[in-house]
Parts: structure tokens; C-alpha cells; sequence
């Protein structure tokens, strides 16, 4: 398995810059350099991008990201007909708050020598990737918190997530890319812990407001193509390595194609009027991207990719059919915008899909410890499922506490609970 710098440990200057790999004693040949833009430097395949070298490539990943995050998780949730005001505003705020405490928190927890807590692009773009696990929890329970709710829960899964990475970066020798793509895992998992804690039989007139309506839908789906468009450039945007970040942005376009195509396909298909349902859109279109994340640097063909993508797209459509209702009725999980089978079994499918690319990868005759490595891997993702339920647990046992004063039932999925505008009584 080839070397990459920042990878596994290596060490991170101040300048956001990682250390170079060691020189092999062996002669290499190098491709033809590549350009990844024409404002950069040409780059052999091998080499690493420091913020130093490229910083206005740094920066235009870090606004695809932002952009993911604010506006396609934002309007992802919108999809409520009476509480679309809510899901976007509260969706910016836990994203401007959990940032700045995720930075803070990585800070403390990697804290440099000179004892100064060091804010770059690097380290800012981390926490907005960290922070996005509460956007994406919080799509669980979107309708029946309050604000004050949704922040306490941003404080502990921030926390839960960044404490999580930083003993997979030290103790499991987990880099950032691996434990920012287990993130979807976590997020799924500590929302329906929370969700299932604070679950309450709905009431008719609540039932009413959970249905979609046409405006909200198509600001849903707005959310839908931000992600499916700038997804690419979150599965490559922590790779340094020019050849990778390459692979990454290749992989995942093809499996986010081949899954839009099993959405669409398999929804009209499974409807016995061939009609489509838009539900199914908003969550199998993204699960190719979920799949793909863990392994998209390594994945050597297109159709391991597209296949990924394939699975993901039918184990989404499948759970948003067969599976939501048996859960809701067994369980009591009503899971507001479906973040199980859109983040939560996908990406346990990349989860498992990166551990065999490993397996496949390595010389075993060369490296003979390879079966330890595969086995903490495979011992990471299980400890960020149980990490997430348990913190997930404790969580929604803190938000069902009285003191809150979170909405009463009748006002379940509603905006008027929270905003000033009366027409927002009648609807849209």
C-alpha cells in the first residue's frame, strides 16, 4: 500500500502543512505532473498539497463544504409543509455554534507544545466537517424540540464526536479522512438513540403536519442537488495527496450517479402506477456518496465504485419502503427526515466496503501486522456505533428532562411554535 503524507500520525505544523513521507530507498518513477487548477503548481501524483502551497485550493473545497452544510442539510430538512422555516434557521445555527466549539474542543485536545490553540483553514474546515454530525442527527428529531433542546444537544455530540476522532487519531492511528467519513455512522445512530428516548405517540392533528407538501419539497430537493453536487468535494476534501484526492473525486461522482439512477429507477418501478416518490429521491439519490466516502481514495476501478453505489441506493429505497414503518410502530422511532437508511446503513455498507479494501490492498507478505491493523478498523467502526448510541442514550435521557419545556404534542411540526408570523398557522 503506497505512503501518504499527513496519513496515519504523521505530524501537523502550524501552517496547516503536513510532514513529508519518507523517501523510499528504492528508484521510483514519478507520472507526468498534473494540474489540478491553473492557478496552482503543477503536482507529480505522489506529492502532498499544503495550504502553504495551494491555499486558494483549500479554500474553494472549504466553500463546497460550507455550502453542503448550510444549505444542502439546511434545505434537506425542509421538507415538513409547516415546519420548513424552522428546520433551515435552526440548521445554520447549530452549524455556526457547533463549529466554534469544535474548533475550541479540537484546540484543547490537540493542543501544540507552546500551549496556544492554533486556528487555520485546516483546523476551521475540520470543525465545520465535525459539526455536520449534528445536522445530520438532528434531522431525527426536527419538529418536536425547541431551540434550547437542539443546542444542548449540539454541546454533547460535538463533544461525543471530537473526543471520539481524537482517540482514533492517537491510540488507533485513524487519520482525519477515515474518522470525518464515519461521521454519517455516528450521527445516524446518536439521533435514533435520542429520537427513541424522546418519542411520544403523535397526535392526529400532528400526523397532519408531518406530511410533505409541494413548496417545502422542492426546497428538499434544492438541499438534495447542493449535496449531490459538492459531495465529491467532501470526500476529498482532507485527502493531501494528489493522486487520492483524484480517485476521491472520481469515485464518488460515479456513485453518486449509479445511485440517482437506482432512486429514481427502483422508486417508479416498486409503485404500481410507475409514479416516483419524491421521498425516496431526497434519500437514496445521496446514499451512493455515504457509501463511497471511507474507501473513494483506494477504490482502484469506476464499477467498485458504481456498484457501491448501486447497493447503498437499494438498501436506501428499501429501508424508506419496508423498514419505517415496522420501526415506528415496534419502536417508537419516527425519524423526521430518514436519516437511518440515508446515512446509517450506507454508511455502514462504506464502513465495511473500506476494511476489504485494505484487505485486498495489502501485501501480506510484506507487512505480516496488516491483520492487526484490519481488525482495529474493523474494531473503529463497531466503537463508533456503540460510541454513538450511547451517547445518543444519554443524550435523549438529558433532553426529556422538564426543564427544557420542549414543545406540547398539538404543536409538533409546526413553525408558529417558534416564529412571529401568523400566517404560518394556516399553512403554505
Amino acid at each position: 500500500m503506497s505512503s501518504r503524507a499527513g496519513h496515519n500520525g504523521d505530524p501537523l505544523f502550524m501552517d496547516g502543512s503536513f510532514s513529508s513521507p519518507p523517501q523510499s530507498s528504492k528508484s521510483t518513477t514519478l507520472k507526468p505532473a498534473t494540474t489540478l487548477s491553473p492557478h496552482l503548481p503543477a503536482l507529480t501524483p505522489t506529492q502532498s498539497i499544503s495550504i502553504n502551497a495551494a491555499p486558494n485550493l483549500w479554500f474553494l473545497v472549504f466553500q463546497d463544504v460550507i455550502i453542503m452544510a448550510a444549505l444542502g442539510l439546511g434545505f434537506l430538512t425542509s421538507s415538513l409543509r409547516r415546519h420548513c422555516w424552522s428546520s433551515v434557521a435552526f440548521n445554520l445555527f447549530m452549524l455556526a455554534f457547533g463549529v466554534q466549539w469544535a474548533v475550541l474542543l479540537n484546540g484543547f485536545l490537540e493542543q501544540p507544545s507552546s500551549g496556544g490553540i492554533v486556528i487555520n483553514l485546516y483546523s476551521i474546515q475540520l470543525a465545520t466537517m465535525s459539526a455536520m454530525s449534528v445536522l445530520i442527527s438532528a434531522g431525527s428529531i426536527l419538529g418536536r424540540v425547541n431551540l434550547v433542546q437542539l443546542v444542548v444537544m449540539a454541546l454533547m455530540e460535538v463533544t461525543a464526536f471530537v473526543i471520539l476522532r481524537t482517540f482514533g487519531k492517537k491510540f488507533l492511528y485513524m487519520d482525519d479522512h477515515i474518522s470525518l467519513t464515519y461521521s454519517h455512522v455516528f450521527a445516524a445512530y446518536f439521533g435514533q438513540m435520542v429520537d427513541w428516548r424522546l418519542s411520544k405517540p403523535l397526535l392526529e392533528e400532528a400526523k397532519e403536519k408531518v406530511q410533505m407538501a409541494t413548496g417545502p419539497g422542492l426546497f428538499a430537493m434544492l438541499g438534495t442537488l447542493c449535496l449531490w453536487i459538492f459531495w465529491p468535494s467532501f470526500n476529498s476534501a482532507l485527502l493531501d495527496v494528489t493522486d487520492e484526492r483524484k480517485n476521491a473525486l472520481f469515485n464518488t461522482h460515479y456513485a453518486l450517479a449509479v445511485s440517482a439512477v437506482t432512486a429514481i429507477s427502483v422508486s417508479a418501478l416498486s409503485n404500481p402506477g410507475g409514479k416516483i416518490n419524491l421521498i425516496h429521491i431526497h434519500n437514496a439519490v445521496l446514499a451512493g456518496g455515504v457509501a463511497v466516502g471511507p474507501s473513494c481514495h483506494l477504490i482502484p476501478s469506476p464499477w467498485l465504485a458504481m456498484v457501491l453505489g448501486l447497493i447503498a441506493g437499494l438498501i436506501s429505497i428499501g429501508g424508506a419502503k419496508c423498514l419505517q414503518v415496522c420501526l415506528h410502530h415496534q419502536l417508537g422511532i419516527h425519524d423526521s427526515c430518514g436519516v437511518r437508511y440515508t446515512f446509517g446503513w450506507p454508511g455502514l455498507l462504506g464502513g465495511v466496503a473500506y476494511i476489504v479494501q485494505m484487505v485486498l490492498r495489502v501485501d501480506w507478505t510484506w507487512n505480516p501486522m496488516m491483520d492487526q491493523q484490519v481488525l482495529i478498523y474493523m474494531g473503529m467502526l463497531a466503537w463508533v456505533v456503540a460510541i454513538g448510541m450511547l451517547s445518543g442514550l444519554l443524550t435523549g435521557l438529558i433532553l426529556k428532562l422538564e426543564i427544557w419545556k420542549a414543545p406540547h404534542e398539538a404543536k409538533y411540526f409546526d413553525d408558529q411554535a417558534f416564529w412571529k408570523f401568523h400566517h404560518l398557522a394556516t399553512g403554505f
